[in-house]
């Protein structure tokens, strides 16, 4: 067992270390590009500005560790534990999390383009601010996340779980949200346009001042969505059923 080493800034680039157990070790700066750390225990850890760059770290133990600022681009961190990760300002682009654990994360400022997070755990996650432009979000639970101003332009959110998280300016052009669960969701002041929206389930939202402009609203559950100030132009609400 690792559990406790301090190895600030040191270069394990292409290391194999399955099962490593790393908690609470002082991991800062480490270079660990190439690296296996597949089932790896690393609760704890402090990976600040860590290079994981095509990283193997699926099924990883990685609660409560810090790893703001760390390069995590195409890393595998599928079926990962990231509860209550630290992961501002990180670069994920193009990175492996399908069914991993992100709730209570913080991903504030964090770069997740083009990311896979199909049926990953996001709920009451931190994204302000946060870039998943590209990103693919299928089936993903976002309940109670804050996605303040978050970037999810042509992102793919279909069947996602959105239930009374904050959207509120964030930007979903040409976003997939089909079949998506918006109940009481903040949007005010999103844009959405071009969005596609069909059967989408928005009762209760808050959608003033939206941006929904050539949005498709086909058979979207709008009752007690507040649309004050919305711009509905050109949308397309066919069999929608709207506020009384």
């Amino acid at each position: 067992s690792f559990a406790g080493i301090a190895l600030p800034f040191t270069t394990l680039v292409g290391i194999v270390l399955p099962n490593i157990d790393f908690q609470g070790a002082n991991l800062r700066g480490v270079d660990f590009h190439l690296a296996n750390l597949e089932w790896a225990k690393l609760n704890r850890a402090n990976l600040e500005g860590a290079k994981l760059r095509s990283a193997n770290l699926r099924h990883a133990k990685l609660r409560d560790v810090k790893l703001k600022n760390a390069n995590l681009q195409l890393a595998d961190l599928e079926d990962a534990d990231l509860t209550r990760a630290d992961l501002e300002s990180a670069d994920l682009r193009k990175a492996n999390l399908v069914l991993a654990d992100l709730s209570r994360a913080n991903l504030k400022d964090a770069k997740l383009r083009r990311v896979n997070l199909n049926l990953a755990d996001l709920q009451r996650a931190i994204l302000v601010n946060t870039l998943l432009v590209d990103a693919s979000l299928r089936g993903a639970e976002l309940g109670g996340a804050n996605l303040e101003r978050a970037r999810l332009q042509q992102a793919d959110l279909s069947g996602v779980d959105l239930r009374e998280a904050n959207l509120e300016r964030a930007r979903l052009h040409e976003a997939i949200l089909k079949d998506a669960d918006l109940r009481r969701a903040n949007l005010k002041r999103a844009k959405l346009g071009q969005a596609n929206l069909e059967d989408a389930d928005l009762r209760g939202a808050n959608l003033e001042r939206a941006y929904l402009d050539g949005a498709n609203l086909k058979g979207a559950d709008l009752r007690g969505a507040n649309l004050k100030g919305a711009d509905l132009d050109g949308a397309n609400l066919e069999g929608a059923k709207l506020p009384q």
